[in-house]
């Protein structure tokens, strides 16, 4: 039988287009209907051979996800644990918990404009300009604290807006315009708080409550894990009945039983620490309650969706129809009103607002955090999960030295190496997607 040129030849003993066969249609019909299944998704039906099966395809193909990070955290747990007894103690846990909330809230919006493959320098004079703006309108004017906490958001927020009308409008690089924001919110914050140059807080007023209040009640740390546990059940189970009534591969049930154990082993064990102490921290359930909405807006609406296609590609977001400059403006206006309220809390850490507020290395840290914790200095890649992580890691580096009365120049160079070690992977990572054809 012959065929015409540039065709190759219908294997023998194939059926006709269109035909039924004992496996389904093997037509063009049939082959198109094949096609629309996600070849990844198929593992779901294969239980736990198939995502071990998967996972050695994504380790090879340089798909990491948060899996070094996570060793790292175990590594550095082990590791001041034998050198210090009291660095997994319950008190010491505990405060390593509130310690990572203000920063990793900073942390937290720098992960929308790393998203993007931009940078954000001013993140940390935004939040010293928070911080005093909310000391002043409270403490100096007799404000409702609620109202000047209000108002500090707000003011982040605006800063940030500046910061993106003059990158997405006037062209001007992120770099620079933030680098310029960092020296001028600077003297804005000087200029706020006056001649003093601090300002002390009412040890009893909200804002120094947000890191000093603890719910002590049992109830309190061991209900949230299990809400947490049950959420991620319900939302994980009726996910997979839409798929299934979609026609489209889903978890079979031994799967989600197992991830929710896995949930529920670690939730519960850290609301068993914590009761050993002084029970849940009110700053701790904020920030994760403000890592699981901001991770929902990421990866569940349209909005998340837009960020990731605009720091991935530009130029084909742009043609998709996306509005790259609002998009632009954005994440610099969340990244503004995250680094606001993680002023406040750094402000509530310590009971005052001052010009150290934000200053030193409260930027490189959060910057560092979302970096270490996985997302991409490249863009398009990254979660706000990455400042939880991220934060993890250099706290306990932080608390894990002082506990071995190690200089701070030691700290320092420690949490650089882990920077760059950090970046390394995520090069190399990209590298090797690249090679196998991943990106």
């Amino acid at each position: 039988m012959s065929t015409s040129a540039g065709e190759p030849p219908e294997p023998q003993g194939a059926s006709p287009a269109g035909s039924t066969g004992p496996a389904g249609p093997t037509g063009p019909a049939g082959l198109a209907k094949e096609a629309q299944v996600d070849p990844r998704l198929l593992v779901r039906e294969q239980g736990l051979k198939g995502y071990l099966t998967q996972f050695k395809q994504r380790i090879r193909g340089g798909e990491l996800g948060s899996l070094p990070v996570i060793v790292g955290l175990i590594v550095i747990w082990l590791v001041f644990q034998s050198l210090n007894s009291q660095f997994l103690s319950a008190q010491n846990l505990s405060n390593l918990s509130v310690d990572i909330v203000a920063t990793g809230l900073i942390s937290v919006g720098i992960v929308f404009v790393l998203l993007l493959g931009e940078i954000d320098l001013a993140a940390g004079s935004v939040s010293g300009v928070s911080a005093a703006v909310v000391a002043v309108l409270n403490v100096n004017h007799g404000w409702n604290p609620v109202l000047a906490i209000i108002v500090a958001i707000a003011v982040g927020a605006l800063l940030g807006l500046i910061h993106g009308l003059f990158f997405a409008k006037v062209g001007v690089p992120a770099f620079v315009v933030t680098l310029a924001g960092l020296l001028a919110w600077n003297g804005l914050q000087l200029r706020i708080l006056g001649a003093n140059g601090t300002i002390n807080l009412d040890n009893n007023g909200l804002v120094s409550k947000l890191t000093n209040t603890y719910f002590s009640q049992v109830i309190a740390a061991y209900g949230l894990a299990l809400i947490g546990t049950v959420a991620f059940f319900a939302i994980s189970y009726f996910g997979n009945q839409r798929r299934k009534a979609a026609g489209v591969p889903s978890r079979t049930m031994g799967d989600l039983l197992v991830r929710t154990a896995g949930l529920a082993i670690v939730a519960f064990a850290v609301a068993y620490v914590l009761n050993q102490y002084k029970g849940l921290p009110l700053a701790l359930l904020i920030f994760l309650i403000v890592v699981v909405a901001t991770d929902f807006v990421q990866r569940r609406t349209t909005y998340g969706r837009k960020v990731f296609a605009v720091g991935g590609n530009i130029e084909a977001a742009r043609r998709a129809g996306i509005n790259v400059a609002l998009i632009r403006i954005s994440v610099f206006v969340i990244s503004g009103a995250f680094a606001a309220a993680g002023g406040l809390f750094a402000a509530s850490r310590i009971s005052s607002a001052s010009q150290a507020t934000g200053q030193s290395n409260t930027l490189l840290l959060a910057i560092a955090a979302a970096v270490i914790g996985g997302t991409s200095l490249f863009g398009g890649r990254g979660s706000t999960y990455s400042a939880l992580l991220g934060m993890l890691v250099i706290q306990s580096i932080t608390s894990g030295m002082a506990l071995q009365g190690v200089s701070n120049s030691i700290q320092f160079m420690v949490t650089g190496a882990v920077l760059l070690a950090a970046v390394v992977i995520d090069s190399l990572s990209r590298r090797t997607q690249k090679a196998t054809g991943r990106t």
